[in-house]
């Protein structure tokens, strides 16, 4: 698609917000810093707001000023998904999705369905984002996202769920770990051991707090991390136990170094792993491929990560 359909004047003040200044701005829009200035006060003075604040270092977004951003973006977001709509309405197999997935993503399937996808459909490209639960859908909803791979997702009247899959509640521990030799563990033989506990930003810790915070009574068996890579990395250690999925832990599970332990305790309810859209806008085809390629990933994971536990 040749121009945009996004006016001029609010794709300015949105390079401003992410810019900081209006030289920064002016220069990745290739423009003279004039002409963007001259739009934006243009706008501020139809809509009788101030969009910015002029600070020493720069420009700084009012209250007024992140409407019209969300507006903005929201527009290029919507353009996106109408020119990625047209092309395949001519044949072409080509567009842009923008992913919102979660850490653990990262060293598990994500890679080889990038790969994937790269091989197969070299004309779809992929922007991958990593954040938490919260945030997956906040850029879902505010238009950052097209799509999003999110664990423990809460029910949202404008989130619509493509598939979604139990994950049972459990723990891992190396294979060295006195726990290693059960087939399935209590909440009171864990809070025995050590615990490599993941911070309070993720819902399964949130789950744990409400839950069961009785087993965070001693702080001193406890270290408390936002890096799964580093909660893992503790679990392998041979010391800590740690709460997560078996898709979380999948990679060490399959080549050995952690061990999967569900949790039998009556109630310990599963975690998800969902696959989730704006469901107020349509899922255009380049969205649903690869939301398809993401689902594929997930269950074949699940489905070697339950093979070994059952071999085992």
């Amino acid at each position: 698609m040749r121009g945009s359909l996004v006016p001029s004047a609010l794709r300015y003040v949105d390079q401003v917000a992410r810019s900081g200044s209006i030289q920064r701005a002016a220069k990745e829009l290739n423009i003279a810093a004039s002409a963007v200035n001259r739009h934006i006060l243009l706008l501020e003075r139809e809509l009788g707001v101030a969009l910015f604040e002029r600070v020493a270092r720069g420009m700084r977004l009012t209250s007024a000023g992140d409407t019209v951003v969300t507006l903005a973006r929201r527009w290029r977001s919507d353009e996106r998904r109408a020119a990625a709509e047209l092309k395949a309405l001519q044949g072409i197999d080509q567009g842009h999705v923008r992913l919102a997935a979660m850490d653990s993503h990262v060293n598990g399937f994500l890679p080889r369905i990038i790969e994937k996808l790269a091989r197969e459909h070299p004309s779809v490209s992929l922007e991958v984002q990593i954040a938490s639960t919260d945030d997956a859908v906040a850029w879902l909803l505010g238009g950052s996202a097209d799509l999003a791979a999110i664990f423990n997702l809460s029910p949202h009247r404008d989130v619509r769920v493509l598939w979604s899959g139990d994950l049972p509640f459990g723990c891992i521990v190396a294979p060295g770990h006195v726990l290693a030799r059960q087939k399935t563990v209590s909440m009171q033989q864990v809070a025995a051991h050590p615990i490599a506990l993941q911070s309070k930003a993720l819902l399964i810790r949130r789950y744990l707090d409400a839950r069961h915070g009785w087993l965070f009574a001693d702080s001193q068996k406890m270290v408390e991390t936002n890096s799964l890579q580093l909660v893992k990395a503790l679990a392998k250690s041979g010391r800590y136990v740690a709460f997560t999925s078996e898709l979380d832990a999948a990679p060490e599970i399959l080549d050995g170094s952690l061990i999967f332990l569900p949790v039998r305790d009556k109630g310990a309810e599963p975690q998800t792993v969902s696959i989730a859209i704006d469901g107020r806008k349509p899922l255009s085809k380049i969205a649903k491929l690869v939301a398809d390629e993401i689902t594929g990933g997930i269950v074949d994971d699940l489905k070697s990560v339950r093979r070994t536990r059952t071999a085992g």
